[in-house]
């Protein structure tokens, strides 16, 4: 007996879970989306990531980050072609942070205590002479850095191996896809990984999702360890990061968490303080010589899928224009970890898509 599934959405969230759903032979799976990897557009977040583990749970809610970080790390000890590579991360934190004004949607990632300590390889507490200049503390772990240009391309071609359909089309409502099948058979279940554009998809219109602008500079610059500091005096939706991605993939310098800023094009104005504060807390980043001893690739700016309410994780009946019952399994909403819960959301889709087919 075969079970027919359309999931909707090509970013890291809908390949995923096509990828563990093509795991029981009894799915047929097509992937339909407007977006596909190798393409760039505004609307596609997922090529814009950085991509790193760097927790942003609460205790409660980390079941999607502790249950993607075991995969994560098969895959990047034992398949080097997903573009993976560990990365020691250090993460800075300064008092006065913990009760500055805006959203910080990362916080937990600052806790003096945090869950992941248990989760992530070689935590360590950072001694006084190892915290950087204008900060109060930090720690130490293991962590590491995809390069999203040879991942996303990865998931495909894993999807492909396990028989998922992949096709272009631009949904105007979530129910429309039930009949999008490349067997021309009607879907029992859909999943929708439309990030960002659950807000206007017809069917869904979900409000409570916004964007949270991120602008990055890209540079040739190689530095490790990994680095994020739990704020800047540039402004409340100014942060400081720099990863190092996989396989010749370029160093990622951060950013911007601007809830509700649709702004495509860089700021100029943003991407100097961005590449000033890298070099500020990594001065090795350019061997002492400033922000013109970077080399830049690119600037970029990517709109996380930012949802007020947090991510949409759940099944619910809709009734198609045909009188029939569809069943959608929402995935989306995961604004700046898409990437490092990844397999726990997909997981959970699993188990949501399993429980509507035989319940």
């Amino acid at each position: 007996m075969t079970d027919i599934i359309v999931v909707a959405g090509a970013g890291v969230s809908g390949l995923t879970s096509a990828l563990l759903l093509s795991k029981n032979k009894d799915n047929v799976i097509t992937v339909v989306a407007k977006h596909m990897p190798g393409d760039y557009d505004i609307e596609y977040a997922s090529p814009w990531a950085g991509a790193n583990v760097l927790p942003m749970a609460t205790d409660e809610n980390s079941r999607w980050e502790r249950r993607t970080w075991p995969e994560l790390k098969r895959l990047t000890e034992d398949v080097p072609e997903a573009g993976i590579h560990f990365q020691k991360a250090r993460v800075f934190r300064r008092t006065k942070d913990e009760s500055a004004p805006g959203i910080h949607t990362a916080d937990p990632l600052f806790s003096a205590n945090p869950w992941y300590q248990s989760v992530l390889p070689d935590y360590r507490e950072l001694g006084p002479n190892e915290v950087i200049p204008g900060h109060d503390s930090g720690c130490e772990f293991t962590s590491l850095c995809i390069n999203t240009a040879i991942y996303l391309p990865w998931l495909v071609g894993q999807c492909l191996k396990n028989g998922v359909i992949f096709k272009r089309a631009v949904l105007t409502d979530i129910r429309d896809a039930k009949g999008l099948s490349h067997t021309g058979q009607p879907a029992k279940v859909i999943v929708n990984a439309t990030a960002l554009g659950s807000r206007k998809l017809g069917g869904v219109k979900d409000e409570a999702m916004v964007p949270a602008r991120g602008q990055v500079v890209v540079v040739r610059n190689e530095y490790h360890p990994m680095i994020a500091t739990s704020g800047t005096d540039d402004g409340e939706t100014e942060m400081t990061y720099i990863m190092t991605r996989a396989a010749g993939g370029g160093t990622v310098l951060g950013g911007t968490y601007d809830v509700g800023n649709w702004e495509s094009v860089p700021d100029p104005n943003v991407a100097v303080r961005i590449m000033k504060r890298a070099v500020d807390v990594a001065p090795g980043l350019t061997g002492g010589k400033g922000i013109e001893g970077l080399s830049v690739i690119r600037h970029g700016v990517g709109l996380r899928p930012y949802r007020r309410d947090g991510v949409r994780l759940e099944a619910e009946a809709l009734e198609g224009e045909d009188g029939e019952r569809v069943v959608v399994v929402h995935n989306y909403g995961h604004a700046g970890w898409g990437y490092q819960g990844s397999y726990g959301c997909a997981e959970r889709v699993v188990e949501l898509v399993e429980g509507v087919l035989r319940g």
